[in-house]
């Protein structure tokens, strides 16, 4: 999948800026740690402002990196072109894992919904037979979307289905819809020319599509398995140095000053989850 020619450029500049940082963690000029987040989304330019406000009165510089995916920002922090990210819930982390990748969750940021919206029906039951229903083609999020189809009766799924079902998992299509598969990214945009769709949480932000005009409402929020979460290299949290600018990071995020742009900013969209959970405590740093 293709990056936007804004995510390449960013991408290039920091990734070359980056290699000689942590040798030389401060910048003669101006005092602070350079440290890059890879994200999905311009959403996270807000949900991080206040923890890049607190980290560079610490000697911290946190700069994001966007991407226009959910498949390049793995590949580069394991290719060590950044040095964390944080758009992922714990579920695509670990189907990303299988892929041999060594990186490890350090902190758990939110959990967002993934509803489905509708531009020409206002209900589930004004679906019928044809109807073509979009959702993600990545297998966690397409996973998730078919649980949020289950419970709106849309379709059926096997008992032993589990949190990542697919396609092969449904056993019943109650209204006849067909499943559309497409990468995330584009969804919102294929919204006039589906029935309904189901649309992850940061497009559907930025897209300017409004939580409240779902036809219905996820139901998987209380499922620690959709929480989203900062991962690190593995290999980083050997260093002493990079695993308390990180423990720095993470506290930052899971803040009054994050919670207040949660509640304010995005009236709730963003739930806070599992800021209680010491994920470095958990790994043994």
């Amino acid at each position: 999948m293709k990056k936007s020619i804004k995510t390449i450029i960013a991408f290039a500049a920091v990734a070359a800026a980056f290699t000689s940082t942590w040798a030389a963690p401060k910048n003669k000029k101006t005092k602070l740690q350079t440290v890059t987040l890879g994200v999905t989304g311009t959403v996270y330019e807000d949900l991080w402002a206040p923890a890049i406000k607190t980290l560079k009165a610490q000697g911290i510089n946190l700069k994001l990196v966007q991407f226009s995916d959910y498949v390049t920002p793995n590949n580069a922090l394991a290719n060590k072109e950044i040095d964390l990210n944080g758009f992922q819930h714990r579920i695509f982390f670990e189907g990303e894992l299988k892929k041999g990748y060594k990186i490890t969750n350090i902190g758990n940021t939110f959990l967002s919904p993934m509803n489905l919206y509708s531009n020409k029906i206002k209900s589930v039951d004004q679906l019928k037979k044809g109807d073509i229903v979009a959702i993600p083609n990545d297998v966690s999020n397409g996973g998730r979307a078919l649980k949020v189809l289950a419970d709106a009766e849309i379709i059926t799924l096997k008992a032993d289905a589990g949190f990542n079902p697919s396609v092969d998992d449904i056993v019943s299509n109650n209204k006849g819809v067909v499943i559309k598969e497409l990468a995330a990214n584009t969804i919102p945009s294929v919204l006039p020319d589906v029935a309904a769709a189901v649309v992850n949480g940061n497009y559907a932000i930025d897209f300017g599509i409004d939580p409240e005009t779902a036809i219905f409402k996820d139901s998987t929020i209380n499922e620690s398995e959709y929480w989203n979460l900062i991962a690190a290299r593995t290999e980083d949290l050997s260093d002493s140095a990079k695993v308390e600018v990180f423990k720095k990071i993470v506290k930052a995020y899971q803040s009054a000053g994050t919670l207040e742009v949660y509640n304010k900013t995005y009236n709730g969209y963003y739930l806070a989850t599992g800021w209680d959970e010491d994920r470095f405590e958990l790994i043994g740093k």
